[in-house]
């Protein structure tokens, strides 16, 4: 994987194979895709619930860089 930024190393059954970054976030999404999907699906949990969850998190994570263009 030349010229890709490796975020880590596997090593399977002895063999050693690069992680990129991309990578890793494809495959973060995905699963936290699949995880939200379940929770819906068994009805743990309501698809609004989610996004207000996440817009809370967004503004609390990402209000001080507001502040700080000031």
């Amino acid at each position: 994987m030349s010229g890709k930024n490796v975020a880590l190393k596997l090593s399977v059954n002895g063999k050693v194979k690069d992680v990129t970054f991309e990578q890793l976030s494809l495959i973060n999404n995905l699963d936290l895709a699949a995880l939200v999907q379940l929770l819906i699906e068994k009805e743990i949990i309501k698809g609004e619930e989610i996004m207000d969850m996440v817009k809370k998190i967004r503004e609390e994570r990402y209000r001080n860089l507001d502040e700080l263009k000031k």
